[in-house]
């Protein structure tokens, strides 16, 4: 079995703003000495696994990243008649099986319900959970020590087996991330530049008042993207308790909406839906490497005839992979690229490829 399975990407978006910084402008990063538009890796793996394909592909074997386990339980316990005292009582003993209970508030005492950070909770986990619940609204009584016992530690959840989970009070709970992902940066320099806008009122006829009702501006630029990330086949089967089949569904819907599924900021603003222009997928078992380094120094066409930054980009990429060969040997077993506009290769093959190749 080969153990790693690396996809590299070269996808362009138009003029959008498709990760913000604190400020509400496109997220960047210096490289190379200039500018580049970067999306973090936080917004492309979320992105990934709530999209429509992810979540279809993967039905039934999804957790759920919340704070809010005890609220749910609570509502739960209520609408089946336990006393509210009790119901939160009991929906703090649940929650706090998967993290620390944030501190009570006595002009928000439900916040106590609530779990200090985030927690992945598998399908098993979140099955126990109502099963306890329910027996604890049949029997009318609070939750025993042993009843408490909710945590897995290997389970079918394959966002959690890709994402990793950390839980701080409860280690031996967690899973280590069977999946890398980069934060995918331009190819080229940026400059932001800013769309003003206006927005008017429809019922307004201009004859007492012309102007607009709301003026704004918003940071965007356009940008071909390099993104990359790693798959661990062996440690992602091992995280889905040996699952071999799961694992494998799990890989080919991760790649597709790695391919197709863009970053939703701005959206409805810009329009930004694209899919990858060109896909590198690499399998074997040697140390995985990052081709970032194929653009440190900025792709630019400026005086150049029949070129653009795609051309560039693909032709650097190649340079890059097959330098590295030159220098430490065969970085990889084997090798397929989707070139749009190439017949010679297809998502459907490149898939294949992954599947076949990291067996």
């Amino acid at each position: 079995m080969n153990r790693f399975i690396q996809i590299h990407l070269l996808t362009s978006y138009p003029p959008a703003n498709l990760n913000r910084d604190d400020q509400g402008r496109p997220k960047t990063a210096k490289m190379g000495g200039v500018d580049r538009l970067r999306v973090s890796s936080q917004s492309l793996k979320r992105h990934w696994r709530t999209s429509e394909l992810f979540q279809h592909a993967l039905a039934g074997h999804l957790g759920v990243r919340t704070k809010m386990l005890g609220t749910e339980a609570y509502n739960q316990l209520l609408a089946g008649g336990i006393k509210e005292k009790d119901a939160l009582e009991w929906a703090k003993s649940i929650a706090g099986v998967f993290g620390k209970n944030k501190k009570a508030d006595k002009k928000e005492p439900l916040n106590e319900l609530e779990i200090e950070q985030l927690v992945h909770v598998s399908p098993q986990e979140q099955a126990l959970i109502d099963q306890l619940v329910q027996t604890l609204i049949e029997q009318k009584r609070a939750p025993e020590e042993g009843e408490l016992n909710l945590l897995r530690e290997t389970n079918a959840a394959v966002d959690i087996a890709l994402f990793g989970r950390m839980l701080a009070s409860k280690p031996a709970f967690n899973v280590e991330a069977a999946c890398q992902v980069a934060h995918a940066l331009s190819v080229h320099p940026v400059v932001i530049e800013d769309d003003y806008f206006t927005a008017v009122d429809d019922l307004n006829d201009g004859r007492e008042d012309a102007g607009s009702s709301h003026i704004g501006e918003t940071g965007f630029a356009a940008g071909l993207f390099y993104s990359y990330l790693c798959i661990n086949r062996e440690q992602l089967i091992d995280n889905l308790a040996g699952d071999a089949a799961l694992a494998d569904t799990a890989i080919a819907a991760l790649i597709e909406a790695a391919v197709k599924v863009p970053p939703s900021g701005k959206q409805n603003s810009f329009a930004h839906q694209g899919y990858a222009s060109y896909v590198l997928a690499e399998v074997g078992n040697q140390q995985p490497r990052s081709l970032s380094v194929a653009y440190l120094k900025p792709i630019e066409v400026w005086g150049k005839v029949d070129a653009d930054y795609l051309t560039q980009a693909v032709a650097a990429i190649r340079r890059q992979y097959q330098g590295f060969d030159q220098a430490y040997g065969q970085c990889a077993e084997h090798r397929y690229e989707l070139v749009v506009g190439d017949e010679k290769s297809s998502f459907a093959e490149l898939l294949a490829f992954v599947a076949d190749a990291s067996h």
